[in-house]
């Protein structure tokens, strides 16, 4: 027999069959290995996403006890008048910024002085909140826009003095006060607040934190960058050589 005659029919077609047959199959493994390539990036994507949500922390008490903590988002002492964390929060850091506090603490003793904290590693949602309510980005960080606030990253404080029984001292402002008054030098007539908040600048300064210019309690650990992802990082200029204008509140 010849193709093409009805007899050879039946071997052509089961020829077409085994060839669809086949293609079938190697498609069928190819989008298996492309459904599993895009699984293995998607839990990849999900655990850099999980370590970068969720930095490693430690409770500042844990690596120095003396260090005062008095976290204002607990509280309704704040611009909110309202907690904004639980009553059980911890004041965290990274651990490499929590061993620059302890460093700090210890310069202050020496002059019988310490710090008080009064935030620390701040959730990305309580970040949002006060974005909410001030949009304001001259003082508070977009959480959505670039690096967001510094505080969310584990990298910054905010901080003031107290005496050697852990009371309060005289400082330019209170926490969160959004004036002039607040900014990182000094301009009023108090020589005893002046030393204060030297003092404070001082002791942070030589333990590897920044200043703000907007704000004289907030400091950021220098080598911040460390624990940023580069695709958030912006550049910032500031007029100020001890400031950075990303670590806003």
């Amino acid at each position: 027999m010849v193709d093409g005659t009805p007899a050879a029919r039946p071997l052509v077609e089961r020829k077409r069959r085994r060839y669809q047959l086949s293609v079938t199959r190697d498609a069928v493994v190819a989008r298996k290995r492309i459904t599993c390539q895009l699984v293995l990036l998607l839990v990849a994507a999900q655990s850099v996403l999980a370590q970068e949500s969720k930095p490693e922390l430690v409770d500042i008490k844990s690596v120095d006890p003396s260090i005062v903590i008095e976290l204002r988002y607990a509280g309704m002492h704040n611009q909110l008048h309202r907690a904004l964390y639980s009553p059980s929060m911890q004041a965290l850091i990274r651990p490499s910024v929590a061993k620059q506090l302890a460093s700090a603490q210890r310069f202050l003793r020496l002059y019988r002085y310490g710090l008080k904290i009064w935030d620390a590693y701040r959730p990305k949602s309580v970040q949002r909140e006060l974005w909410q309510f001030a949009h304001n980005d001259l003082y508070v960080a977009n959480p959505e826009s670039g690096v967001g606030s510094l505080h969310t990253w584990g990298v910054a404080v905010d901080a003031t003095l107290v005496d050697k029984r852990g009371d309060s001292v005289l400082m330019p402002t209170d926490f969160d006060d959004f004036t002039p008054a607040a900014m990182l030098h000094y301009h009023g007539m108090d020589s005893l607040i002046r030393s204060h908040l030297r003092l404070l600048q001082t002791a942070m300064g030589r333990n590897g934190f920044y200043g703000l210019r907007t704000e004289w309690w907030h400091f950021t650990a220098q080598n911040w960058k460390h624990y940023v992802p580069s695709r958030y990082i912006v550049e910032a200029t500031d007029e100020s050589p001890k400031s950075e204008s990303n670590s806003k509140l």
